[in-house]
């Protein structure tokens, strides 16, 4: 089943939701894809929250399908000099992956980061054998910016790192 874009929604994240962060981002099968390892406590999870609403260099917020949550999505390191920032995404919830849910999600944050922020530029980092989300962002319209060897360090181990980015057209 597809979501429509009608059923896909973007709010502001909650306390409420820190739970289900914390599951989320604790589950290797959600990380993989991520720069981030496992880890993460409630306590740190409530504080990231709160500080996100004195945080201006960074847009975050909750996926909802159907009014449920099922993820995050973001646009970190706004920088308003430049007209720039980083988008970051998951969807948290497996029975919801595959949907087209993180698709609609994406281009809902890019029309806010353009219009809204009036970004010029958002650029992304994915791993290079991330082949599902890369066939989406050159879909949505990023292109590749660049390859950067050993970038991250992900259990254990050095992983390249692709740079793609998307110009306001």
């Amino acid at each position: 089943m597809k979501a429509k874009a009608s059923e896909v929604k973007l709010r502001p994240i909650k306390l409420s939701d820190a739970l289900r962060y914390v599951k989320w981002l604790n589950d290797p099968a959600i990380t993989a894809s991520l720069a981030r390892e496992p880890g993460i406590t409630v306590k740190e999870e409530i504080r990231w929250i709160k500080d996100l609403k004195k945080d201006k260099t960074r847009k975050s917020l909750a996926i909802t399908y159907l009014g449920q949550h099922v993820g995050g999505v973001s646009l970190d390191k706004i920088n308003r000099a430049s007209q720039s920032a980083f988008f970051g995404i998951f969807v948290g919830e497996k029975k919801f992956q595959n949907m087209g849910i993180g698709t609609i999600a994406t281009k809902k944050i890019l029309d806010y980061g353009f219009r809204k922020l009036k970004l010029h530029k958002i650029s992304l980092h994915v791993f290079p054998d991330n082949k599902p989300a890369i066939r989406v962002y050159k879909k949505l319209g990023f292109k590749q910016e660049g390859y950067i060897k050993d970038n991250i360090i992900k259990r254990g181990r050095f992983r390249d790192d692709l740079l793609m980015a998307i110009i306001k057209k």
